[in-house]
């Protein structure tokens, strides 16, 4: 299942670029896949990691997902995923609202995404600065901080785990502070 869902992910995210920059997308479900596997053995949870911004992103239906890979992948992939239509601020509030009474599988998979973005915020911040906020929709940085700030508390039960620790501290080195 899990090789499937990579080739599944590639072929969804093809052609698509982190913002900014000429990294092919598909790194990302990749490496948030690979960090919950250090989480979990659960197969359907790490093929989930790796689906998680396909319908979000690539414009895959839940219908296809629930076909090619079963209600609990297609679930999780759907819970994790946000809404465009809905402005910035609106979207990320709501996500923080439904990790208040998430399912432990739900805040691993959020903590894996969350994770590695932060680590790619980090290496490109050591590059470039405060021009990091320029790629992004929302070019506010007090408003990343915020939101990634917020995830300290919200995934604070993983607080002993090597990717809680990691994550707080790529928060400090990116943010300059401590939520």
């Amino acid at each position: 299942m899990i090789k499937e869902a990579a080739r599944f992910a590639k072929k969804a995210h093809h052609g698509a670029f982190r913002k900014g920059t000429n990294v092919p997308y598909i790194t990302h479900p990749l490496e948030t896949a690979v960090i919950v596997s250090m989480m979990t053995d659960d197969a359907e949870l790490i093929a989930a990691a790796l689906l998680h911004d396909t319908i979000e992103d690539a414009g895959v239906s839940y219908g296809e997902l629930r076909s090619e890979f079963g209600k609990r992948v297609a679930d999780l992939v759907a819970e994790e995923s946000e809404d465009k239509s809905r402005t910035w601020e609106e979207r990320k509030s709501s996500t923080l609202k439904r990790l208040e009474t998430a399912s432990r599988d739900i805040k691993i998979l959020t903590l894996a995404d969350k994770l590695s973005n932060i680590r790619s915020m980090a290496r490109d911040y050591l590059l470039v600065g405060e021009e990091l906020w320029k790629r992004f929709n929302v070019t506010e940085k007090e408003k990343h901080g915020w939101y990634y700030g917020s995830m300290i508390k919200l995934l604070k039960e993983f607080d002993g785990t090597p990717e809680y620790q990691e994550y707080t501290e790529l928060y400090r080195r990116v943010f300059g502070q401590q939520n």
